[in-house]
C-alpha cells in the first residue's frame, strides 16, 4: 500500500518468504487437529534449519513462544467463512479461519525445551510438515491484554476445540 498526501492507494506487491524450519506434530490431517494452540497439551517438536541455530540463543528461558506458519494445506481464501465454534457465516477477518488470502498462522505454545535446532513444545495446533517462517518470544507484559472486546466470540460457548472439514485439504 503506497501512502500519498494521507490517502492509501492499493498495489499489488508479491514478497517471497523463506521457511526457517518445521513442525513435527502428531496431527497429519487437518480433521481433528486442535482448532486453537494451547487448548491441550499436545507435544510436538520444531525442527530449525542449521542456518538459524545461533538466532535460538537466549530463547530457552521463555515459558511461551509465538510460532507464525505457512498454512500448506488450508482451501482457498474465502471472504465469508462459518467458523469453528458457530453455525452463521462470518467475514474472514473476524475469524482466525486458516482459508486467508495469505495463509499465515499464528499460534503461542509452551516451550518445553531447546536442544540445538530442535524446539520441545507443547499444546501444539499445527499438522505435520507445516512450514515455519518466523520465531518470537512471548512476553505477558506486551501480548496478555485483559478486558479486550472479543466480538462475536462473546457470546459463544467454546466445546468444538478439533478441526472437522471446512478449512483443509487433503494432500
Amino acid at each position: 500500500m503506497r501512502s500519498t498526501f494521507g490517502k492509501a492507494t492499493t498495489m499489488s506487491q508479491h514478497w517471497q518468504v523463506t521457511s526457517i524450519g518445521h513442525v513435527h506434530s502428531p496431527y497429519v490431517q487437518p480433521q481433528g487437529t486442535p482448532i486453537q494452540s494451547g487448548s491441550d497439551d499436545t507435544p510436538a517438536t520444531i525442527k530449525i534449519d542449521e542456518a538459524y541455530v545461533e538466532a535460538l540463543a537466549d530463547l530457552d528461558g521463555f515459558e511461551r513462544i509465538w510460532v507464525l506458519t505457512w498454512q500448506h494445506r488450508a482451501k482457498p481464501f474465502a471472504a465469508k467463512v462459518t467458523p469453528y465454534m458457530d453455525t452463521n457465516p462470518r467475514g474472514l477477518f473476524s475469524t482466525r479461519a486458516p482459508s486467508r488470502p495469505n495463509p499465515i498462522g499464528l499460534s503461542v505454545v509452551r516451550l518445553a525445551g531447546v536442544q540445538d535446532n530442535v524446539l520441545k513444545i507443547r499444546g501444539c495446533d499445527m499438522l505435520d510438515g507445516t512450514p515455519v517462517l518466523d520465531i518470537k518470544p512471548y512476553a505477558p507484559q506486551f501480548d496478555a491484554v485483559g478486558d479486550s472486546r472479543a466480538g462475536w466470540l462473546t457470546t459463544k460457548d467454546p466445546k468444538q476445540f478439533r478441526a472437522d472439514e471446512r478449512f483443509g485439504r487433503e494432500e
